[in-house]
């Protein structure tokens, strides 16, 4: 079980006032009325990033999304996260004419991964080192040429599972060049498999500003698998380590929060209340709808943002509900 809920603040009349959207001639409107985003300094980057973060990886591939970035910076939403053309094809471009219209006001990271074929439990050789910093490298360059920029806020390694490639120095030594060189602010980790080991190491380096993380209030969450990691402890049991991560000066990201409530068709369960048996009965008893709740608690548990997939209004307008109220529900 979660920690207690003794502050249960919004009503379910508010809430409704939250979701009230108009729609004339295809276009959503404005909340009639609208809670305030909230935002968390994240790590020694200093940025104080809203809790939630626009997903555009898959959301922006083709444009798909492009109609709801207005709509997100309006809400509070300052910080947009996209990847490299090598995995999410068009993304970035699909970003850079609202980037070139609102740099002065937004936080823009992106990444990509080291595209060498190792596993969790390999040991990389010198010359792999220096093949994934080459290429990450390049990627990088390609990033910021499809952004239309000459600097990125955050540049993530993406998707790794490997702690001897977190511990890499080549690819350390390749952010620290892109960095002096003025392409890049801070560096990242995304990862979703093997996630607790990848944190600790990520920690023991020093090197990592942020790190991404697939997690949800059952626990780690395996992409590869798409399900909840075997035998995964819940996310209360994993705050210690996060905590030990905020302090080392990482900054928090969570991921894939509430993948595993999705339909099967969209890669998920199709079970929305595989998270309840986690939440005490008076979160149980908020206005909140299961996908609502999940990124609530992982913002209250641990997580100091959290990056959401949102590919079209309505998923918009619930998850800044959920960002901005999440605090509500938590003392």
């Amino acid at each position: 079980m979660g920690k207690k809920d003794n502050r249960i603040s919004i009503n379910r009349r508010d809430f409704i006032k939250f979701l009230t959207v108009s729609a004339v001639g295809g276009k959503a409107l404005l909340f009639q009325a609208k809670p305030p985003m909230t935002y968390r300094r994240l790590g020694r980057t200093g940025f104080k990033s809203s809790r939630l973060v626009f997903g555009g990886g898959a959301a922006l591939a083709g444009g798909k999304a492009v109609r709801l970035l207005d709509r997100a910076l309006e809400a509070g939403i300052n910080h947009f996260d996209v990847g490299s053309n090598v995995y999410y094809r068009g993304a970035e471009r699909s970003l850079a004419p609202f980037l070139k219209r609102n740099r002065g006001k937004v936080w823009v990271a992106s990444k990509a991964p080291p595209m060498i074929r190792v596993k969790p439990e390999d040991t990389i050789t010198v010359e792999q080192a220096k093949s994934a910093a080459s290429s990450w490298t390049k990627l990088m360059d390609g990033s910021l040429k499809d952004l239309g920029v000459d600097y990125i806020d955050l540049y993530y390694l993406m998707a790794v599972d490997n702690p001897s490639l977190v511990s890499c120095e080549e690819i350390n030594n390749a952010f620290l060049t892109a960095k002096k060189a003025g392409k890049v602010g801070y560096f990242g980790l995304s990862t979703h498999k093997n996630a607790h080991k990848v944190l600790e190491i990520a920690i023991e380096t020093g090197w990592y500003d942020v790190a991404m993380l697939g997690i949800t209030p059952a626990g780690w969450y395996d992409w590869e698998a798409h399900d909840l990691l075997s035998g995964t402890p819940p996310l209360t049991e994993l705050e210690a380590l996060l905590k030990q991560a905020r302090a080392a000066g990482i900054g928090l990201i969570g991921m894939k929060a509430v993948r595993h409530l999705a339909p099967k068709s969209a890669m998920g369960k199709g079970d929305s209340s595989a998270f309840d048996k986690y939440y005490h009965k008076n979160f149980m008893s908020s206005p909140l709808t299961p996908f609502q709740r999940a990124y609530a608690y992982v913002l209250e548990h641990g997580l100091d943002v959290v990056n959401a997939d949102m590919q079209n209004f309505k998923h918009l307008e619930e998850n800044i509900v959920a960002a901005s109220t999440s605090h509500l529900y938590f003392t």
